[in-house]
């Protein structure tokens, strides 16, 4: 019998950890995602995106970090995920928008070997999400 892989189908949704709920739905807010679901046993909220993705905040944590992100912003390289990407029609368009509405885009518009070029932001915990543009 040959072995059959799985078959994945999409990505479901991006769990992300916060600090402060509040501070990270109005965030999330003003890159178009809506609140679909809180569940306080859970300590959880659903946000969703008129795109179809989908994150998942979690509030339980207990560390800013001296506002760094611990992947990220520290010389030691540890483990895990450092960013997602959600994928915009203009790398150009999209970083004017969001220094329209105040956000700090942290790097590019950068063109990667791959054609891809991208922005760079930040949310409220300092977790990084890349906006970028296929060739």
């Amino acid at each position: 019998m040959r072995n059959k892989i799985m078959k994945i189908m999409s990505l479901d949704h991006v769990g992300i950890r916060v600090m402060e709920f509040d501070r990270a739905i109005r965030f999330y807010e003003k890159l178009g995602f809506s609140v679909t679901r809180q569940d306080s046993k859970e300590h959880v909220v659903v946000l969703k995106h008129d795109s179809g993705v989908e994150i998942n905040l979690l509030d339980s944590g207990s560390n800013d970090n001296n506002q760094k992100n611990v992947l990220m912003d520290v010389e030691n390289k540890y483990p895990g995920y450092t960013h997602y990407a959600l994928e915009v029609n203009s790398a150009e368009n999209a970083k004017q928008y969001l220094e329209s509405i105040g956000l700090v885009v942290t790097e590019g518009p950068v063109t990667f070997g791959d054609g891809k070029t991208s922005i760079f932001i930040r949310d409220p915990d300092k977790n990084v999400i890349e906006l970028t543009q296929l060739p």
